[in-house]
């Protein structure tokens, strides 16, 4: 028996907002083209927010002397969370829960406290309230002012999903009836860069490579990751909403057993489980159909296979590493068999934005459900082509082998 959590029911998406390298609530065009830049003081390539963009954000400091202290990952959430909430008509005061996750959390902000303390030998008396992990989610709540829960958390790369995930059971339990959910990352430091070259997953590529990160090209011989900076968030409400963007339908999640502190499987076992979850909690549990089988004799029982057709594209985690890249495909291939939906990812694009990464991918898949309209990576064909999209699977996974699948279907 496979382990489920049903949907009991329709999960909004009411408001939506992402910043990248791409720029503001960007689908990018079908240009074939990247937004990553070569960062001479950082030696490699990364996914930059545009200038106008952070000049935008920056301003947030000057609305209230508090903010002048705080890391740019938070600013980037209540910019993002400020954005999704306008879009969702939640206004300042109102009953709603926040939960927004970072990987590397207060990045630019502690190495600078550190900086100075290994200078000084004294500490700055701001530097352990904004640098904890949970002054994000805090600050949004007081820049909001909601009434309801305030939760900040870490789980690497798959954060942001995990963020959902946490939102999608606090509606489900009857907690509350509205959740704000994100990730950000402002992670672009030349420690945090070494550390991921230390890893050798960096991208070694020239500046005047065309494409210095190869995600979900299955025939690289080197890791291509890029490093980008971002946030997300999105706006979670109980029910039907007229002015719903799309809806969650199923969700997924599962850990693998690790052989060391970054592996994953030659198939990724974690995504297997927790796609296949999020299918059957969507379309329902084969194991458990079956066990009516004989009480409905006249009923179309649904196999897995079946269920895995309705399920249009794969909006995948493809960091641009070869074992990730080719584990997660051969997950799916595992998961869908012949019924191989549109695999595609932005990576390759706006860099791995670590935590934020997750919604920055589901942000895609809601402007593909809206717009009708995808861009397939440059690195393989042939492509399955659906003729509508109406339910896309979302894919993040993170070191520690855990992983999370979202289904998001049209509105």
């Amino acid at each position: 028996m496979h382990q489920i959590f049903y949907v009991m029911q329709p999960i909004a998406i009411t408001g939506s907002a992402s910043i990248s390298a791409a720029g503001e609530n960007a689908l990018t065009p079908r240009s074939g083209k990247h937004f990553l830049t070569f960062d001479e003081q950082l030696d490699a390539w990364v996914g930059k927010l545009p200038e106008v963009l952070k000049t935008q954000i920056e301003e947030i400091r000057d609305e209230n002397r508090n903010y002048n202290a705080l890391d740019a990952s938070v600013l980037y959430a209540m910019y993002v969370s400020r954005a999704a909430a306008q879009q969702a008509g939640w206004q300042k005061g109102a009953a709603f829960g926040i939960n927004i996750g970072s990987s590397r959390g207060a990045t630019q902000l502690f190495e600078q406290y550190y900086d100075a303390f290994s200078k000084t030998g004294k500490a700055e008396t701001l530097a352990s309230p904004t640098t904890t992990l949970g002054n994000i989610s805090s600050w949004v709540a007081q820049d909001l002012q909601n009434d309801g829960p305030d939760i900040s958390h870490s789980i690497t790369c798959s954060t942001a999903l995990h963020a959902l995930l946490n939102g999608v059971a606090w509606l489900q339990a009857g907690m509350c009836d509205k959740f704000l959910v994100g990730g950000s990352e402002a992670a672009l430091t030349l420690f945090t860069i070494a550390q991921m070259k230390a890893l050798k997953t960096y991208s070694r590529a020239g500046e005047n490579t065309d494409f210095p990160c190869l995600a979900f090209d299955l025939k690289k011989n080197e890791n291509t990751m890029v490093l980008g900076e971002g946030a997300a968030s999105i706006c979670l409400e109980k029910g039907k909403h007229e002015n719903a963007l799309a809806y969650i339908i199923g969700v997924g999640y599962a850990t693998e057993p690790l052989k060391h502190a970054v592996s994953v499987s030659a198939e990724a076992t974690c995504f297997q489980k927790s796609m296949r979850m999020a299918v059957e909690s969507a379309f329902g549990s084969e194991d458990e159909i079956s066990a009516f089988a004989e009480m409905q004799k006249n009923s179309q029982i649904p196999t897995f296979s079946e269920m895995t057709k309705n399920v249009d594209a794969v909006v995948m985690h493809a960091p641009g590493t070869i074992l990730g890249d080719t584990s997660e495909y051969k997950a799916i291939k595992k998961i869908f068999g012949k019924n191989l939906p549109l695999l595609t990812t932005n990576k390759w694009k706006i860099g791995h934005t670590f935590g934020a990464s997750g919604l920055l991918s589901l942000d895609t898949a809601i402007q593909m459900l809206q717009t009708q309209e995808w861009e397939e990576t440059p690195f393989f064909s042939p492509q399955a082509k659906p003729k509508e999209l109406k339910n896309i699977l979302v894919n993040a996974v993170g070191f520690g082998g855990n992983a999370v699948s979202i289904l998001v279907s049209r509105a």
